[in-house]
């Protein structure tokens, strides 16, 4: 039972130093920017049903801060993209590249709608890479569309 005591006490002790230590509760600061940040993969639509669509597409790793958020630029009209979704991610660093998924919903049973995609850092500043005009349509009520992009 002392044995256990004793073994106990140390576990809590070490821990305490340890949580206590400013290094290991450091917060590391951002990753090296990347020299230049590219889409390596899509966009592509993955997913739509009639009132949704799931966008992904594949960076090299941005690097800055770790929270990072895709953004999809969309509209009916290629030329007026006014509407924005965007989701938040975490950057992995020990990864070369970063998908980006974002959800765009409150979309309109078969219509066609026209996407530019970007990434930023937490703090809205963007990683300088944008893809070009792409579409989809999203299929009739109750129906889906499940596209997975091919690998290159």
């Amino acid at each position: 039972m002392n044995k256990l005591l004793l073994k106990l006490a140390l576990t809590a002790t070490v821990g305490s130093l340890l949580s206590s230590n400013p290094t290991f509760s450091q917060v590391l600061p951002p990753a090296e920017k990347a020299a230049r940040v590219e889409i390596t993969q899509g966009p592509a639509l993955e997913l739509a049903h009639d009132d949704l669509a799931i966008i992904r597409w594949t960076t090299n790793n941005p690097g800055g801060s770790d929270d990072h958020f895709g953004v999809v630029h969309y509209g009916t009209d290629p030329k007026n993209l006014s509407e924005s979704a965007n989701s938040q991610i975490r950057l992995n660093r020990a990864h070369p590249e970063t998908i980006f998924r974002v959800r765009v919903s409150g979309l309109k049973p078969r219509t066609t709608y026209y996407y530019r995609v970007t990434s930023t850092e937490s703090n809205g500043k963007s990683d300088g890479v944008e893809s070009p005009v792409n579409q989809f349509s999203t299929p009739g009520s109750g129906e889906r569309i499940v596209a997975f992009p091919k690998r290159d």
